[in-house]
């Protein structure tokens, strides 16, 4: 179990700590100098069964408070110190109002410096205690009179913090590995030291892990927990973890988080529930604040979503926001934070994050409100069940497990639960529930019909036009697994490049026919770079007009393929073109219009045509001066026959 202290400055936080460990948790020359606590000490006592007791050793200086919210947010229990002789004292009160804003609700009262006052003053005290902590969080804790001094009451707040620590139940594994960076050193032989709470998941030695945001990756050389060698730490563990890597320690600060892989999506905003406690004056939208979150202390702005001020009125202060943040950090759903004012002076609100992705327009629809109260259940299912509804072109699922941090088996089971249809994309996965799936299968469907009806000569459509005819905003890789399962069943057919119902015919009369088969060899003679419509009436004699509209309609039937203006190639030219593009991707990794040119003949600009070609009918994709397959396998379907 992790504790940390809470109190006033000079109540005797770390002097207390040194009573109940033997620990001395101020490490700082200016600490020893001046007697005051300036940033984060630890210490660690061994238990009967074996296990430690952690401590995290508070500054209680008010201009200290971001130092004291680093090391508050991963605790499990709080220790809040107040001395006999000055009784209740501002940051008294300012500590227990952030226990409260960032949920902690198990703790105890160590009334210190009881040898310098009688036994009326410690009374007078504990019932100024007793109101101070109605209300909270930490209301009905125990109240531990005693000297760190003498030893007096000391064994016996030693006692509860034992019995508290074998009802605590650890904190769970589940998700991905995060820590909260709030140091960072170095040791001789062993080189970069990272240490902070672990929030969530598991980490073991040997295992690769990523400093964020700056990106930088690490691996974990070895480890301590709780003071302690040890193979591995998880959520809740104090953890100092060796690290090697590219990087040195400038390169690392307080602050950034150390996270598996999967977890590295840097954010400048988020959003999040806010309260703002009834103490505190209005809350107003767009105000300058600092963000204490994790370990690091951001400036930005709350952009406010429901209401246009936020206080103690009838919503008990609790509003939605836009988190708006001047650099980058890291976020997941469920992490705690605590605004404060421009000045650093004052608290102004308290929230949990809801989500680490938020749209960049449509923030204050009543549909985006209420995907947010959603996000306040704690099971994933609901929101997820909501955005699914609103999402025909499905949802992207790596990105909502990122923001709940699930890890995959915890995902996978989601999607199971939710009966999802999940299509791999790359790197993305994207979900569909059966009935968004069943409902696209027959807009696909009714595409066709519709098509087929109003240009019924036309061999069918080509598969991007195809896509943006179902739903423009579809994913390529879902649009691709609903054609190879309809194709599959039947319910569609391919012909060429082609898709088109079953039943579905084009027909060429027998005058285009007969006139086709007396200007085809004349494209034949140079199939790379065919005559333009404008060359063939010259060298048969046709009238051009004739020629371009015989050739459009052959491009409907398929035998013809309109590279260009005006610039029409036969349907085997097409096909062997493209197993020539193929080819130059795999010897490559790309195609590109010089070596198509020395590959066919002909000038630049005819190869450049070609690409262009390809690109818009989906066979390939351009990246500047490259055209890359977006099929590597380059299934057969693909290439026009």
């Amino acid at each position: 179990m992790l504790i940390g202290t809470a109190g006033h400055i000079d109540h005797g936080k770390t002097t207390l700590v040194k009573a109940l460990t033997g620990v001395d948790a101020d490490r700082l020359p200016e600490e020893k100098a001046r007697g005051i606590t300036v940033d984060l000490g630890y210490a660690y006592t061994p238990l009967p069964d074996g296990s430690v007791l952690g401590f995290v050793d508070v500054p209680g200086h008010e201009k200290l408070i971001h130092n004291m919210l680093a090391g508050a947010t991963g605790i499990d229990f709080v220790l809040l110190v107040v001395a006999a002789d000055d009784g209740l004292m501002p940051q008294t009160r300012e500590h227990l109002e952030l226990i409260d804003l960032l949920g902690l609700g198990k703790g105890a009262v160590a009334l210190t410096k009881c040898d310098r006052v009688d036994a009326a003053r410690i009374a007078e005290v504990q019932a100024e205690i007793a109101q101070l902590l109605a209300g909270t969080a930490l209301a009905d804790s125990p109240v531990f009179p005693l000297s760190a001094i003498s030893g007096e009451g000391v064994p016996a707040l030693r006692a509860h913090l034992e019995q508290a620590a074998t009802q605590h139940r650890a904190r769970s594994a589940a998700g991905r590995f995060r820590l909260a960076i709030d140091r960072c050193f170095t040791l001789g032989g062993i080189g970069t030291v990272v240490t902070g709470t672990a929030f969530a998941g598991k980490v073991g030695a040997g295992e690769t892990a990523i400093i964020s945001p700056p990106g930088l990756k690490a691996r974990v050389r070895s480890l301590h927990v709780q003071d302690r060698p040890a193979d591995s730490g998880q959520a809740g563990d104090r953890c100092a973890l060796a690290l090697t890597g590219d990087f040195e320690k400038k390169d690392v600060a307080r602050g950034m988080w150390l996270v598996a892989p999967a977890l590295h999506r840097p954010l400048t905003r988020f959003h999040a529930e806010i309260r703002v406690p009834a103490s505190r004056p209005t809350l107003k939208h767009w105000t300058a604040v600092h963000v204490h979150l994790g370990a690091e202390d951001i400036t930005g702005r709350v952009a406010l979503l429901d209401c246009a001020e936020v206080g103690a009125g009838a919503d008990g202060g609790i509003a939605l926001a836009e988190i708006l943040l001047d650099r980058e950090t890291l976020a997941v759903r469920g992490d705690r934070f605590i605004l404060r004012d421009a000045g650093a002076q004052h608290t102004v609100a308290g929230g949990r994050v809801l989500d680490g992705n938020p749209p960049t327009r449509y923030k204050r629809t009543p549909e985006r409100l209420a995907l947010l109260a959603a996000m306040r259940d704690d099971d994933p299912a609901i929101a997820l069940g909501l955005m699914l509804e609103r999402a025909p072109a499905g949802i992207d699922l790596l990105r909502f497990a990122a923001n709940w941090n699930l890890d995959d088996d915890t995902a996978a089971a989601l999607w199971a639960r939710l009966q999802l249809r999940v299509i791999a994309a790359g790197e993305e996965r994207i979900g569909f529930p059966a009935a968004a799936w069943d409902a696209l299968r027959q807009r696909l469907l009714d595409a066709l019909a519709r098509e087929h009806e109003r240009t019924p000569d036309m061999p069918g459509v080509e598969r991007e036009r195809l896509r943006r005819m179902t739903l423009a905003t579809l994913p390529r890789a879902a649009f691709d697994a609903l054609v190879a399962e309809l194709l599959a069943a039947g319910a569609i057919a391919q012909s060429r490049a082609w898709l088109h119902l079953p039943e579905h015919r084009a027909s060429v009369s027998n005058a285009d026919r007969d006139l086709f088969a007396v200007l085809k060899p004349l494209l034949d003679a140079a199939p790379y770079n065919p005559p333009r419509v404008r060359d063939v009436f010259r060298a048969s004699g046709t009238a051009e007009d004739v020629v371009r509209q015989l050739f459009r309609r052959q491009a409907r039937a398929g035998e013809l393929y309109p590279v260009a203006h005006d610039h029409y190639f036969s349907a085997t030219a097409v096909a062997e073109l493209a197993l020539i593009v193929a080819e130059l991707n795999a010897a490559h990794g790309a195609a590109r219009a010089a070596e198509l040119r020395d590959r066919i003949g002909g000038g630049r600009k005819v190869a450049i045509h070609i690409l262009e070609f390809f690109d818009r009918v989906g066979y390939t994709r351009r990246v500047r001066d490259d055209h890359v397959l977006r099929h590597r396998d380059t299934p057969a379907e693909w290439l026009p026959q």
